[in-house]
């Protein structure tokens, strides 16, 4: 039940064609209070397949920045209905929204079968710092590596193209297996496991013990080597809180684009740390306290010091040199009105092919030269894709229209 709320956050609706990131215009999107049925918000999707960020409801901020107030909801729930032609219905229920922020809750619309049931129903997972406490056994921080007759060891950990997830305890051979895109499940996870209404430090640190745990699992093969087909799994028992379809805060979102290809290591180890964590209230453990991690962001402790505390002082990050899936990696230069270049090429190239999916977004010459044209097309990018509008090529902003360009070149 959604009692009444003096404070508000934003819900925008991102309705695409099924899992291709092919945009559907003018679907007509419906969101109601779970408990009466009551209609809150109605609104049509624009050229990018994007209603505006709704406000809506949503309790005081108090609730999820402070561990002694976390016995009550601290994030409001919706019901969202999108129908679109030619299209079945989809109903939504759980999606989250929080005091402040901004939540975006994508809705893949599969094509309407002739004759049959065209209604689906996707029921959210609660957030796991609210739903039912999870505790993970413990685990050695540096794993043992696959043997050399078998499975591939690298020299260096690679950021993959896609994790594949589990949905259910390792055993379960009834629950379905997810091709996820790496960055859209630490996403995922990181909106699963926080609130983005923690301090920013807060939530760098979340994101990169998020971060360490999954490519721990990426390097070592860690499920493969026990035969299994899968990256990690979906249970709090085994791995981390993974929601299929669940919303994504716009804030927490930012913080993974910066830091996706960094974790948490050692001197002397070549894999990632096994950055075991847990929330600190209701289950404790050897590794990051969620909520603890939270009050010393409230004190103004920095990322790497909060890591620190709970890893050890030699504890340090480490950039990955290679990212999977994306035609040329980023030069390590921000592009810029005035840049030249290749990469600006590059970029422009890319902008244009998206282009055709995203018509918000204005088409320029690919002469390697960055003007205004340029500028006006990158920031027209960062607003569709939830990036910082600086009209900049940053590292984020480069990896991201490098992925949506790899997505709507497979979809073509």
């Amino acid at each position: 039940m959604n009692p009444t709320y003096l404070d508000t956050g934003n819900l925008q609706i991102s309705v695409t064609e099924g899992e291709n990131p092919a945009p559907i215009p003018e679907a007509r999107v419906r969101v109601t209070d779970p408990d009466n049925g009551q209609v809150l918000q109605e609104a049509v999707t624009d050229g990018s397949g994007q209603t505006p960020f709704l406000e809506l409801p949503a309790p005081p901020i108090e609730l999820s920045v402070a561990e002694g107030e976390a016995d009550r909801r601290p994030y409001a729930v919706y019901n969202v209905t999108i129908s679109a032609p030619g299209r079945e219905t989809l109903h939504i229920g759980g999606v989250e929204v929080l005091p402040t922020g901004r939540s975006i809750q994508r809705a893949a619309l599969n094509p309407a079968r002739t004759g049959g049931f065209n209604v689906r129903n996707l029921q959210l997972s609660p957030h796991a710092l609210w739903g039912e406490p999870s505790s993970r056994e413990p685990e050695a921080e540096v794993k043992p590596l696959p043997d050399p007759g078998g499975l591939v060891v690298l020299p260096e950990p690679v950021i993959p193209e896609y994790v594949v997830v589990h949905d259910g305890r390792p055993e379960d051979r009834s629950a379905p297996n997810y091709w996820v895109r790496f960055k859209d499940y630490i996403k995922n996870v990181a909106c699963s496991e926080i609130y983005s209404t923690w301090k920013t430090e807060a939530i760098k640190a979340n994101v990169l013990a998020i971060l360490s745990f999954t490519l721990n699992r990426v390097y070592t093969e860690w499920y493969r080597g026990k035969g299994y087909d899968f990256t990690i799994t979906s249970s709090t028992a085994f791995d981390q809180s993974y929601s299929h379809g669940r919303t994504i805060f716009e804030e927490i979102g930012v913080v993974v684009d910066d830091l996706f290809t960094t974790y948490v290591t050692k001197e002397g180890i070549s894999q990632p740390l096994f950055t075991q964590y847990c929330d600190g209230r209701r289950v404790q453990c050897g590794g990051l306290s969620q909520w603890g991690s939270q009050a010393l962001g409230e004190q103004g402790w920095d990322a790497v010091s909060i890591l620190r505390k709970y890893y050890g002082a030699e504890v340090y990050l480490k950039g990955a040199e290679k990212v999977e899936g994306v035609p040329l990696s980023y030069g390590g230069q921000v592009l810029s009105q005035g840049s030249e270049g290749e990469d600006v090429r590059t970029a422009q190239m890319q902008l244009n092919r998206i282009a055709g999916s995203y018509p918000a977004i204005p088409v320029v010459p690919a002469d390697g030269i960055y003007g205004p044209g340029t500028q006006e097309a990158v920031t027209a990018f960062q607003r569709i894709f939830h990036l910082p509008q600086t009209g900049s090529v940053d590292f984020a902003t480069w990896y991201e229209i490098s992925n949506v360009f790899v997505a709507v070149t497979k979809m073509a």
